[in-house]
């Protein structure tokens, strides 16, 4: 929802485990090496544990990736197996197909297909994910598994990812022998309230922003208290914050949106938020009835945007009603564009309001203040500053905002192209929100595409908004090859579509 306001590529702070998002910090990359290590060069039974949400199973996942060519693995996720059913998940990831047959049979057949691997240079090592859950027979058939050998060579190497209830269940009596095999121990720190301002900025990096941190010191230090530094709820808080910061219309994480984070997750910091004035929200943000406003906004999907309502102002937190979807505009493919036939027909079911009203009724700008584009998004660079001399004026002598330029030149470029003429339309708005509209814009000039956009006020079911249009083409041909050619920060915003301009201007006077 957040990733345009943020110039993001993707969600930087998913919780599912996503190898290019592995952080090597806090000493994660030293195990990292250090499990590669041991696998390949040594022997014995390896352990790594972590509390929950402490990145074993991403650490566990980069090991996959990481482990040379002559290691083959084999994944156990599925802890609860039993004895048998362990044998036949490990016979089955190597080939071997011995369902139904007895243990002392399935033991023997995998020694044998060891012992060939191991003739040929080959490796093989067991990854257990959550060890912690494995019943204690389970276990035990992984020890008889690792005293599998061929003169002083084990055929076999294991290694068990667990919470620290793991380390409770090996200090039972009856797992003395597993523990004694154990010679590798590592163990997943939280992350501390430094790493964690790295950690933020890496993940923010690894999505595709090039910006400045947009976390202050302080959010980041209530990330650190709520979380107890555990990566998983990190992720949390931050992924939270950022839908604050993106419903309040602003890139600065503050405490305030950390707080509305932490409501919104139950979490609690342990001495902080006991004190209910603490939690208040500085700018009345209730985080869920933030999201429902922004998948209101998205609610078209991923290629049309439905307007929040009134999204720059603070939130009440009172039941949100009648957010209803829209229908989101289908791009057609390449070869079912033909000279005839195109994918968004002109919507007039009701006259659209005159350009000229439209611009006309759209707040005026203070002349006294200079016509900068504040910073909306950190890709690179200061922010845009907009030309003096590209602004204009309107009747009163003050400069025309983004938004009144681009509906006066679609006005011009519609006069000049004929009835075969085709654009590419962006997306469309059900409400006509200036301020939502100019923010769009003064990101497109960011990109130095401000003056391929066109921006049409229209009339659906009732409701006055915005189509958004890009480029002017002779013909549908010509529009088809230019959507090909979009940016690709637009193709994957929106779902672009052809749309003819012929009968265009009928709807804008």
């Amino acid at each position: 929802m957040y990733l345009e306001h943020f110039g993001l590529d993707g969600p930087p702070f998913k919780i599912t485990p996503v190898t290019d998002f592995f952080f090597s910090g806090a000493n994660r990359g030293e195990i990292l090496d250090a499990l590669i290590y041991a696998i390949t060069e040594s022997e014995g039974i390896i352990k790594v544990t972590g509390e929950v949400g402490s990145g074993k199973t991403m650490l566990c996942r980069m090991l996959l990736e990481r482990l040379p060519q002559q290691v083959e693995n084999i994944y156990l996720a599925n802890p609860s197996l039993s004895r048998e059913e362990m044998l036949y998940a490990i016979a089955d990831s190597l080939g071997l197909n011995l369902e139904g047959q007895r243990v002392n049979v399935i033991m023997q057949a995998l020694q044998n297909l060891l012992e060939q691997k191991a003739s040929e240079g080959k490796r093989v090592v067991v990854l257990v994910d959550e060890a912690h859950a494995m019943p204690l027979d389970t276990l035990e058939e992984l020890r008889l598994l690792y005293n599998l050998q061929v003169g002083d060579h084990k055929l076999l190497q294991i290694v068990l990812f667990g919470q620290p209830e793991l380390n409770e269940k090996l200090n039972q009596p009856n797992m003395r022998q597993l523990k004694d095999r154990i010679v590798h121990h590592f163990t997943m720190l939280p992350l501390s309230k430094t790493i964690i301002e790295s950690y933020l900025l890496f993940r923010m990096r690894a999505a595709g922003y090039h910006g400045p941190n947009v976390f202050s010191g302080a959010a980041t230090n209530l990330i650190g208290k709520a979380s107890n530094g555990l990566m998983r709820r990190v992720n949390i808080l931050a992924d939270k914050a950022l839908l604050a910061a993106f419903v309040e219309d602003t890139h600065n994480i503050e405490v305030r949106h950390v707080q509305a984070a932490i409501r919104d997750s139950e979490l609690s910091p342990h001495h902080t938020l006991r004190n209910r004035k603490t939690v208040a929200l500085a700018g009345g943000i209730a985080l869920s009835a933030a999201l429902l406003i922004a998948i209101g906004w998205l609610s078209g999907g991923a290629g049309k945007f439905a307007d929040p309502a009134k999204s720059h102002t603070p939130v009440a937190a009172t039941p949100i009603t009648g957010v209803t979807p829209t229908t989101p505009v289908t791009a057609p493919t390449a070869s079912a564009v033909t000279a005839t036939a195109v994918a968004v027909t002109p919507t007039t079911p009701a006259p659209a309001p005159a350009a000229n009203t439209v611009i006309a009724a759209l707040p005026q700008m203070d002349p006294a203040v200079p016509h900068t584009s504040p910073a909306v998004s950190h890709k690179s660079g200061p922010p845009t500053q907009i030309a003096a001399s590209t602004v204009g004026k309107n009747k009163f002598g003050s400069p025309l905002t983004l938004l009144q330029q681009r509906l006066a030149a679609t006005q011009e470029m519609l006069a000049k192209h004929d009835k075969d003429s085709a654009s590419i339309q962006l997306f469309h708005t059900e409400d006509m929100q200036p301020m939502r509209m100019e923010r769009f814009l003064i990101r497109a000039n960011g990109l130095g595409k401000l003056s391929e956009i066109y921006v049409m006020p229209i009339k659906v079911n009732g409701k006055e908004g915005f189509r958004v249009l890009y480029g002017a083409y002779p013909d549908i041909k010509a529009a088809s090859t230019g959507m090909q050619q979009l940016p690709e920060r637009y193709k994957k915003a929106f779902a672009p579509a052809l749309y003819p301009l012929g009968g265009a201007q009928s709807a804008l006077n």
